[in-house]
């Protein structure tokens, strides 16, 4: 689509928009211009992700309210304040939650993807400052989420958390990179580096698992099994990749990883925990293979989770046990990678898209998430 550069008659001043309020009624808010190393970014489409429930439905803190919650799109630089560079009014940019500032010790490693200086947290503020750039028409503050705040016409961004991405990328795909698909994706690729012929299990075939699935196939994965507690997930994991499936209700009185175990003779490459919860942790870390096995959480558990691993285990087994946030990606470099890759047709962002959606229709498409109707349901922001 073509996509319509903005005027700068706005630059500089509050803008006046459309972002749900609550519970979920699309209310007028007031955007302020940026400050420095900020842009002010006119959203095009935005998806929704399972995080945005979570925290929509939290009671206690990091749950904050009023707040403007979205964090996967893809927009259009309407302004920028002083000292940004890299990015100009009128490019086409993907918002991420994590930051990648590109000048700190994390960001210019290359072991590993956490920026130093803006870790990563559930805030309700601009990164910075540590202020909003939301207020309602009475001039109450409207807090933000996690650095993006995707449900709103317009937004403000710290440049950290912004990279510039081709245009000629199709908005409605491209916006899924943003986080979950890019999460998934990225942990087989980057994070587990799952090599050709490997053998790959991935507890939960949600979204995230799903890409992981991706991801492995796009790296060369000969076997990738999912395991789930819904039977007709195999139909849907197969067209990501997924070769074999293990329900794990009907493990009989065998656990799921004695299951894995036998499948694989001793044992899975890489195991990829893709639901949330300690006790898959446990199960993912004891079927991945003794002497190089990987296990990948991914997963988001209630806070307060802890895990309880044999130490005895952890020396002998010579496993490696690892979180990946965001897949292990540092945005501004592998977010064009993977877009590259897609419209080279590797990547099949297409099969993720299930529904598409007016603003207008944002809490239908909430409805299709919280049933589990839908994997990625992208919303269009305007006409």
């Amino acid at each position: 689509m073509d996509i319509e550069k903005p005027s700068n008659k706005t630059a500089g001043k509050p803008i006046q928009c459309r972002a749900p309020g609550e519970p979920l009624v699309i209310d007028e808010v007031i955007v302020d211009p940026p400050n420095s190393h900020e842009v002010r970014v006119r959203i095009i489409c935005t998806s929704l992700c399972h995080s945005d429930v979570t925290f929509w439905k939290m009671k206690d803190f990091p749950a904050v309210f009023p707040r403007i919650l979205g964090h996967e799109a893809i927009g259009v630089v309407e302004s920028v304040g002083e000292n940004v560079d890299g990015v100009v009014e009128g490019d086409v940019v993907i918002p991420h939650f994590l930051a990648d500032c590109t000048e700190c010790v994390g960001c210019r490693s290359k072991k590993g993807n956490l920026c130093s200086a803006f870790p990563f947290k559930i805030s309700p503020w601009m990164p910075r400052d540590q202020t909003s750039r939301f207020k309602d028409l009475r001039g109450e503050t409207i807090h933000h989420f996690v650095s993006v705040s995707s449900f709103s016409e317009y937004t403000v961004l710290d440049i950290a958390h912004v990279v510039k991405v081709d245009p000629t990328v199709p908005p409605n795909r491209a916006c899924l990179l943003s986080c979950g698909v890019s999460t998934g994706v990225g942990a087989a690729w980057r994070t587990a580096n799952v090599e050709v012929g490997s053998t790959v299990v991935i507890f939960g075939l949600g979204s995230i698992g799903l890409a992981v699935a991706e991801g492995a196939r796009l790296c060369g994965a000969t076997r990738i099994i999912g395991v789930d507690v819904i039977s007709e997930k195999f139909e849907i994991g197969k067209r990501f990749g997924v070769t074999e499936f293990v329900n794990s209700k009907n493990c009989g009185d065998k656990s799921v990883s004695q299951i894995i175990i036998d499948m694989t003779d001793g044992g899975a490459d890489y195991c990829f925990e893709c639901v949330g919860l300690a006790s898959l942790v446990q199960e993912a870390y004891a079927c991945c293979r003794k002497g190089w096995g990987k296990t990948i959480v991914l997963g988001v558990d209630q806070p307060g989770s802890q895990l309880s691993l044999s130490s005895f285990e952890v020396l002998h087994s010579g496993k490696i046990l690892m979180g990946s946030l965001f897949g292990g990606l540092k945005a501004k470099s592998d977010i064009p990678i993977l877009l590259k890759r897609y419209m080279d047709k590797e990547l099949e962002l297409d099969k993720f898209v299930t529904h598409e959606m007016k603003f207008e229709e944002i809490n239908s498409a909430f409805d299709l998430l919280i049933k589990g109707k839908c994997l990625r349901c992208v919303i269009w922001m305007g006409e």
